[in-house]
């Protein structure tokens, strides 16, 4: 089990209504790979000649392409090399850094258990759908995950919310039967602007005043308390 996913709450589920559907994040929630992202990004920001330091890349690492580019080039420099830059990424990650992707510890029975529980489960990503799919694939979760989505169904990416509400409509329910799990403040961000509640996962490496700052977890709510719940019973596994 992600030691940042463990909650201290021990909680009988049957004290509290569950949520629909669970939303999870992948990069840093259920996938060890946020540092191996920021590595890729790093190297791709230098080939193109911009000095960027790897903290710098990876405090933005939850967002898509169209949310990190923006922030390290100028509007003429992405027009003149943005797509060059985000397509070589894309290929340079994929070739060197995509096989040493693996999975938190346990998730998949963490999400057999929310499955068993009554959750629709769904992924919420700001990869893109082909790295999604190998993903779902590496942590073996394929058949556990009823929805999908990715950068490439979406307008924006996180912290847009446009991702989270595709999910909701592909499922017919309101923000307000969901919960979203995410490792990062552009997960919450995101997921509130839908009205989705969220829970917020160490795991990513981001710290919990980070979290907290970003209003992740700055009111568990009846539902967060269920799910908490179900992360403390598959931690206590």
């Amino acid at each position: 089990m992600p030691v940042g996913m463990r909650s201290s709450l021990i909680l009988s589920r049957e004290d509290f209504e569950l949520p629909k559907a669970a939303i999870f994040d992948l990069d840093g929630t259920l996938l060890d790979s946020v540092d191996l992202h920021a590595i890729a990004w790093q190297e791709s920001l230098l080939k193109f000649g911009h000095n960027v330091s790897f903290g710098q890349v990876r405090s933005q690492i939850g967002k898509g392409g169209d949310k990190l580019i923006p922030v390290f080039l100028s509007p003429a420099e992405q027009r003149d090399h943005g797509k060059e830059l985000e397509e070589w990424r894309g290929n340079h990650f994929k070739s060197n850094y995509l096989p040493l992707v693996r999975p938190f510890s346990a998730v998949a029975d963490l999400l057999r258990r929310v499955r068993d529980a009554g959750f629709r489960i769904a992924v919420a990503s700001s990869a893109k759908k082909d790295e999604v799919e190998t993903y779902l694939d590496i942590a073996r979760i394929t058949d556990l995950v009823q929805l999908k989505t990715s950068s490439d169904d979406a307008a924006e990416s996180k912290p847009a919310p446009d991702i989270f509400e595709i999910v909701l409509k592909k499922l017919n329910i309101e923000g307000a039967d969901a919960v979203a799990i995410g490792d990062t403040p552009y997960d919450a961000e995101a997921a509130g602007k839908a009205r989705i509640a969220t829970i917020g996962v160490l795991c990513g490496g981001v710290t919990e005043s980070s979290l907290r700052t970003g209003r992740m977890c700055r009111d568990i709510s009846r539902t967060g308390r269920a799910v908490c719940c179900l992360l403390e019973l598959s931690a206590r596994k």
